[in-house]
């Protein structure tokens, strides 16, 4: 399979792995032949990424760090307790989402669980999902990319349950915005960027009143937008004053936030926000926290379509944790446009004359 933008996809090509609905429920499936409609639809729906089939990359298929079946569960779970905050006029004083506690410790130990059998700590977050979803997608991500970051910094089991309870949860206070300011495609007036900031007092209201959730997990909440050099809010806590778990999460929801498409931008490919990362590196975040993060993440993932400084334009076909930059590449255009007669690679760590232009 190869993954492109929407703007290079037309009728008859064919879906290689599925979109998503915001509650983690299939809203096109594998093999879906696309038509004019179809495109149109996930256009308006914001997706700008899709897999799809082809006949040179058939055998290339990127490896999902976490199973489908925890996906959904896990999307389902966030979605329906996020709901039932949004939805809280109607319950009547009744406790919402009673057992929130056991079930995102349930959800997390799954996650736990699909981490331990890969033969690698190399990230690789293939899901496609609609704009709506963004929010519940968004949590998963961030507690996928929190779990990895706490197993390659040594924490416990206990540690690690706490990390990613307050992962799942991070942005929970959201869900006391209007949905007017989530999806708000410009700038944000003073009074608007005020109301935004509360998300993490309200987030961290939210946590700190279920006895079966760590207040260290409900600090994940009230931190995460705290910088290391004292910028962020809510209280403008610099360096070791922000708690590991909130520092892990707030590099997380970062990276997750800028590799995908939001109203008032487009995304950042993983490279790029590998860039602005280190480039924050010892301001927003502790320098040796992002670098942690970088060595376990797959910048270009498997089928993944690149530009190449040849002018030939390939399709990642395997990475190497000693040189993540550097991919195996299976060409599938020449510089001249046409397809090669028989499939072959460039491995990019040993041709060093050759460089990527970009993603396409």
């Amino acid at each position: 399979m190869r993954k492109v933008h929407i703007g290079m996809v037309k009728p008859g090509d064919r879906i290689a792995k599925p979109v998503f609905q915001e509650n983690g429920n299939v809203l096109l499936g594998e093999g879906v032949v696309l038509n004019d409609r179809y495109i149109e639809r996930l256009n308006h729906l914001g997706i700008d990424i899709l897999y799809i089939e082809n006949g040179l990359t058939e055998d290339l298929i990127p490896e999902d760090t976490i199973r489908d079946e925890t996906r959904k569960q896990a999307v389902d779970t966030i979605y329906k307790t996020m709901t039932a905050f949004k939805d809280q006029a109607g319950t009547k004083g009744r406790t919402i989402a009673p057992d929130m506690g056991r079930n995102f410790r349930a959800i997390f130990g799954q996650i736990m669980q699909d981490l331990a059998t890969r033969p690698n700590m190399l990230v690789n977050l293939t899901s496609i999902h609609a704009k709506d979803a963004y929010l519940f997608q968004h949590s998963f991500n961030v507690a996928v990319l929190a779990g990895i970051m706490g197993i390659a910094k040594g924490l416990n089991r206990t540690q690690l349950e706490e990390l990613g309870v307050g992962a799942l949860l991070f942005d929970i206070g959201m869900t006391k915005l209007p949905q007017k300011l989530l999806t708000h495609p410009g700038s944000f007036t003073p009074e608007e960027h005020k109301l935004m900031r509360s998300h993490t007092q309200e987030g961290f209201d939210i946590l700190r009143k279920y006895h079966d959730i760590s207040v260290v997990s409900a600090h994940c909440a009230f931190q995460h937008h705290e910088r290391f050099n004292g910028s962020g809010y809510p209280r403008g806590l610099k360096g070791d004053e922000i708690h590991l778990y909130a520092q892990i999460v707030g590099i997380a929801d970062m990276f997750d936030a800028l590799t995908s498409p939001r109203p008032h931008r487009k995304r950042y490919t993983a490279s790029e926000a590998i860039e602005f990362l280190f480039a924050a590196g010892g301001t927003f975040f502790d320098l040796e926290l992002i670098k942690l993060f970088c060595r376990h993440i797959s910048i270009y993932p498997v089928s993944t379509s690149l530009l190449l400084s040849t002018g030939q334009v390939g399709v990642v076909s395997e990475n190497n944790e000693l040189a993540v930059h550097r991919p195996k590449v299976r060409i599938i255009m020449e510089k001249d446009g046409t397809m090669p007669k028989e499939p072959y690679e460039i491995e990019l760590k040993d041709e060093l004359y050759i460089t990527i232009v970009k993603e396409l």
